[in-house]
C-alpha cells in the first residue's frame, strides 16, 4: 500500500496542473454548497426570529373605513370597535376563540418621577397581551385580571423608559408611584423594550385607561388566541364569518373587507413557511448543481488521466500486472484526491460560515422606528457538511471507476500503440 501511495504522489507531482484543477473542482463544489446553505439558513433564521414576536395562533382586529355604500350610508365611514363587537366575538365565536382581550391607546402621555420624565403611548390591555405579543418581563409582573376588574392604576414600563426615570438599578422602580399625566400609578413591572416598533409604550389595565381618558365603550384593537383552525381554508372561512358579524354591528356591507381589518398571525406563518421552504429548496438545488459540476470535473480529469497513461498501463500489463492492480491504482488515486480536497472545501466552507456568524450573524438593522435581525446563526450542521463531502468522495470514486475499468481491460498491444 505504501508503494501505491508513493506512486500516486509521484504522479500528482508530475501533473500538478491536472491534480490542481481536479482538486479545485472538488473543493469548490463542497465549499459553495456549505456556504450557500449557511447564508440561506442565516436569512431564514433571522426571518423566523423577526416574525416570532407574536403568538402564532392569534389574531389582531381593528376598525377601518367602509369602502362600499350600504343601507343608505355612504362609503368612507370610520369604524371603531366597541363592547358589542367584544361580546359578539366571545359569544358567537366561542367555539374557536380562546382568550379574549382588547387594547385602548392614549398617545403623548408623560410619565414622571421627580424631575425625570419620559413621553410615550399608554396602552390599556388585558392580561393576554403578555402571551399574544410575547412581552418579555424583566422585573415584577404584568397586568392581571384583578387590575382590570378593579380598574387599578398599575403601570408596566419598558427598560428604556425605566432608565429615563431612574439612574442605577431599574429594579428599584418596582412598587414606586409615578405620575402619568395628573394621575398617580404604581409601577408593578418592567419589560424588555419592543424593538419591532409596533407596540412601543407603557401598559396599564384596559378598564383603567378607558375610564380615565373617557373612551366610553370603544376599543382600538381586539387581540385573541384561537384553536381548531388548522388549514388556511379554515382560517379564511372563520375570517369571512367574523368580518360579516362585526360589519353588521356597524351597518357596513357584510363583504366590505376595508371596514374591519383582521391580522391573522397563523395564516401569515403558513405563508412564510411556504416561502422559506421555496428558498431552502432553491438553495439545495443550486448547491447540488454546484456539487455536480465538481463531480463532472473529476470525471473529465480522470478520463484524461487514463488516456494519458494508456501506454504506461499497457507496459504494466505486458510485464505481468493484473487488471485489478491497475483498477485499484486509479480508484485509490480518485479516492485520495476527492477526500483530501473535499475535506479542504468542507473546512473552508465551515470557516466562511463562522466568519459570517461573527461579523453579520447578529447584526440588527436599525430603521429608527424598528429594529430587525438580518442574519441569525448563518451556519450548517456538521452532519450536512460531512454528508456532502462523502457524496463527493463516492461520486469521485465512481467517476474514476469507469475509466479505470476501461484501462484494466485494454490489451497490452493496443495500449502500446496508443499515442
Amino acid at each position: 500500500m505504501r508503494d501505491i501511495f508513493a506512486e500516486i504522489w509521484a504522479t500528482a507531482k508530475r501533473n500538478k496542473l491536472r491534480t490542481g484543477l481536479t482538486g479545485f473542482a472538488v473543493a469548490w463544489g463542497i465549499f459553495m454548497l456549505i456556504f450557500l446553505l449557511g447564508a440561506g439558513n442565516g436569512l431564514i433564521n433571522a426571518t423566523e426570529q423577526n416574525s416570532n414576536r407574536f403568538m402564532a395562533n392569534s389574531m389582531a382586529v381593528s376598525g377601518g373605513r367602509t369602502s362600499k355604500e350600504y343601507q343608505g350610508l355612504k362609503e368612507g365611514r370610520s369604524i371603531t370597535l366597541d363592547d358589542k363587537d367584544f361580546k359578539t366575538t366571545t359569544e358567537k365565536f366561542a367555539a374557536n376563540v380562546d382568550e379574549m382581550g382588547a387594547v385602548v391607546e392614549q398617545n403623548s402621555v408623560t410619565i414622571s418621577l421627580g424631575e425625570n420624565y419620559t413621553s410615550t403611548t399608554l396602552f390599556g390591555v388585558f392580561p393576554n397581551e403578555l402571551a399574544i405579543n410575547k412581552i418579555e418581563m424583566r422585573y415584577g409582573r404584568f397586568v392581571n385580571n384583578i387590575d382590570n376588574e378593579l380598574s387599578r392604576k398599575v403601570l408596566v414600563i419598558d427598560d428604556e423608559q425605566a432608565r429615563e426615570l431612574i439612574s442605577g438599578d431599574i429594579q428599584g422602580l418596582i412598587g414606586r408611584y409615578v405620575n402619568v399625566g395628573s394621575f398617580g400609578f404604581e409601577i408593578v413591572g418592567i419589560c424588555k423594550k419592543d424593538d419591532s416598533g409596533r407596540k412601543s409604550g407603557a401598559y396599564s389595565a384596559f378598564n383603567t385607561v378607558r375610564t380615565i381618558y373617557n373612551k366610553g365603550d370603544k376599543a382600538d384593537e381586539f387581540h385573541f388566541s384561537f384553536h381548531g383552525l388548522k388549514t388556511e381554508q379554515d382560517n379564511k372561512t372563520f375570517e369571512k364569518a367574523y368580518r360579516e358579524s362585526l360589519n353588521r354591528n356597524h351597518k357596513a356591507a357584510p363583504d366590505d373587507e376595508e371596514a374591519i381589518w383582521i391580522w391573522n398571525r397563523f395564516t401569515q406563518a403558513l405563508q412564510m413557511e411556504t416561502g422559506m421552504s421555496i428558498i431552502r429548496t432553491a438553495l439545495w438545488i443550486i448547491g447540488v448543481f454546484t456539487l455536480l459540476s465538481g463531480i463532472v470535473g473529476v470525471s473529465n480529469i480522470m478520463l484524461i488521466t487514463v488516456k494519458e497513461r494508456t501506454r504506461e498501463f499497457g507496459i504494466r500489463k505486458a510485464i505481468g500486472a493484473r487488471p485489478w492492480s491497475i483498477l485499484k491504482l486509479i480508484i485509490i488515486e480518485s479516492v485520495i484526491i476527492t477526500t483530501f480536497f473535499g475535506y479542504t472545501g468542507m473546512v473552508l466552507g465551515i470557516m466562511a460560515n463562522e466568519y459570517m456568524d461573527m461579523t453579520i450573524g447578529h447584526e440588527q438593522v436599525d430603521a429608527g422606528a424598528f429594529k430587525a435581525m438580518m442574519f441569525v446563526n448563518p451556519t450548517v450542521g456538521l452532519d450536512v457538511c460531512v454528508e456532502a463531502t462523502l457524496v463527493m468522495v463516492i461520486a469521485g470514486t465512481l467517476a474514476g471507476l469507469i475509466p479505470a475499468r476501461k484501462a484494466a481491460k485494454i490489451r497490452p498491444i493496443e495500449a502500446l500503440r496508443a499515442e
